[in-house]
């Protein structure tokens, strides 16, 4: 049996960057036995070409249950009845039901929303008499999740507890709070749900209840239930990072800030450049060996946790030339922030739509923008999600 690496014991030093003690795993092997600052022990995947092996692997399982895994209290929850947390064929038709009404032509669709939405924080955002603004507060965590909310066309909500929540299942502070947070949670869409069932709207939740196959086959309760928590917690959290985080690394690098500036055709590379360099993902949701797995010649026995790390593969310098160089004019394709093969992010037209409005009208707005503290003073969230809590900017010189 491997050694284990104590991941936990480097602290905020890991949390806050953790590329370096990737690249120095890399530089080891692809996978490793490993103890995580929010997880116990696990099978860490780290190398580009084992990270799409893994994420493709049908001998990964997504179901615990599959791999003959005890439950935690939560796991029992209607919340993860979702295609993430599911494997073929029930993966296959919940993502079939879904994929049919979360079209291409109802993201694009969004477009001018968007950039009203953008408009209208950002107009709010530069009424600031002091000319500074936390960023994630003005504009990275407001347009999210109004779009993904108008998207699924949920009313008016108490959005303040629902991030709450959103945070303490995504980054649990402790398992009493994360489990408390799950039965909220749920209990909010079950209701929600209840109410759109006898008043159906145009948004895409109404659409997802009304769906139903060529065959009659339609989402029961608790896969509805699942499957809009996967969309209202994906949908935004991942998109406020990638937002955070992209601004982040601009600041960071005047010289790629100016070159963005100076030539906007660049911004879609940009943004694809932000998902590789610093993406909002940094572990892919649990996997689990139901029988053991031979991964870049490491056998992984049954039953245990795999943890693959997007991250980690997109600054794989095997693949990326001066991989830990942020250079918004390379060739980033191949980087895995959306994840890969059958659990491919669906929403991973949205976040790009909502990326390039977002960060070209806040340039455009903003032609000073710069950081309003130091780069080693900025708090980082833990868990799977990577994103900096606040970041705080100015405008006004």
């Amino acid at each position: 049996m491997a050694d284990i690496v104590d991941l936990e014991a480097y602290g905020k030093d890991f949390t806050a960057d953790p590329y370096p003690y990737y690249a120095k795993l890399r530089a080891q092997g692809p996978v490793h036995r490993v103890r995580l600052p929010y997880a116990p022990e696990a099978w860490l995947v780290v190398g580009h070409q084992a990270v799409r092996a893994a994420l493709s692997d049908p001998r990964l399982n997504k179901n615990w249950r599959a791999a003959g895994l005890q439950s935690d209290a939560g796991e029992e929850s209607a919340l993860w009845t979702n295609m993430l947390d599911a494997d073929p064929p029930h993966h296959t038709r919940l993502r079939k039901l879904v994929a049919k009404e979360f079209t291409a032509r109802r993201v694009e669709a969004l477009r001018p929303r968007v950039q009203q939405i953008t408009d209208e924080l950002l107009d709010t955002m530069l009424a600031a008499p002091e000319g500074r603004a936390d960023l994630v507060e003005a504009l990275a965590f407001p347009l999210p999740m109004t779009v993904i909310c108008e998207l699924l066309g949920v009313p008016d909500m108490d959005r303040e507890a629902f991030r709450a929540w959103s945070n303490e299942i995504v980054a649990p502070t402790s398992e009493q709070a994360a489990q408390e947070a799950v039965v909220a949670m749920s209990g909010y869409l079950v209701d929600l749900i209840e109410t759109m069932r006898n008043a159906p709207g145009d948004g895409l939740l109404s659409a997802l209840i009304r769906t139903s196959d060529e065959d009659g086959d339609q989402l029961s309760r608790d896969e509805l239930v699942g499957t809009a928590f996967l969309l209202l917690v994906a949908g935004h959290e991942t998109t406020v990072s990638l937002l955070a985080n992209g601004v982040r690394a601009l600041l960071q690098h005047p010289a790629q800030l100016a070159a963005l500036r100076a030539d906007y055709s660049l911004l879609d590379n940009a943004v694809e450049e932000m998902l590789r360099y610093d993406g909002p993902v940094e572990t892919a949701t649990w996997r689990f060996t139901a029988e053991p797995v031979e991964i870049g010649g490491t056998l992984i026995p049954a039953g245990k946790t795999v943890a693959i790390v997007l991250a980690s593969a997109s600054r794989d310098r095997e693949h990326f030339a001066a991989a830990d160089d942020f250079d918004i004019t390379r060739d980033a394709r191949g980087h895995t922030a959306f994840g890969h093969g059958i659990h491919f992010c669906l929403g991973a037209p949205l976040a790009r739509l909502e990326a390039r409005v977002a960060l070209r009208s806040l340039l455009e707005r903003c032609p000073t923008l710069a950081m309003d503290a130091d780069f080693d003073d900025l708090t980082w969230r833990t868990g799977m999600l990577r994103g900096i809590e606040q970041l705080p900017v100015r405008w006004n010189g």
